[in-house]
């Protein structure tokens, strides 16, 4: 990747793709959407709300295909940016991310999890560039919250300037 792609600001590369960071939701539970600590931003885990409404349920590999949840993961990733950016000052205050956890409902007999989480890598790499290069988990489990088929959290770094 190019150098001036790579410094592009991650404002700019979304406006360029015709994304918006969604409105984080108010959380229905004891949580916060993200809490920052020694400068980075740990997000709780966000599912591929569109609108307030999830688009998809069920396990991947039955209901769900791979195709499909990959795209959900893609949005889940969406929403875990928009909730890093709300402590952050914007989604510019995000200096880098480090590492994503990207969990899926699977069939028994699903093991296609990493490429499910592709979906969200690529979303990072997207709005990013290289400073979207992360670690990551892809976990396979029974059921996620309301059924849905992916969810995704990050832990990113802060600028120093975000606080």
């Amino acid at each position: 990747m190019n150098e001036e792609l790579a410094e592009t600001p991650a404002s700019a590369r979304l406006a360029a793709q015709g994304l918006v960071l969604p409105a984080v939701p108010t959380p229905v539970a004891a949580y916060q959407p993200a809490v920052v600590s020694a400068g980075q931003v740990f997000t709780a885990g966000q599912l591929p709300f569109v609108d307030g409404t999830l688009p998809e349920q069920g396990k991947v590999g039955a209901r769900v295909t791979p195709e499909r949840a990959s795209e959900l993961a893609r949005i889940a990733a969406l929403n875990a940016v928009a909730a890093a950016a709300s402590v952050t000052g914007g989604v510019d205050g995000i200096r880098r991310v480090v590492k994503m956890v990207v969990y899926v409902a699977s069939d028994p007999s699903f093991t296609g999890q990493p490429a499910v989480a592709n979906g969200a890598s690529e979303l990072l790499r997207d709005v990013f560039g290289a400073r979207g290069a992360h670690a990551r988990s892809a976990v396979g489990v029974a059921v996620l919250p309301l059924d849905s088929p992916v969810e995704v959290e990050l832990v990113v770094e802060a600028n120093a300037a975000s606080f």
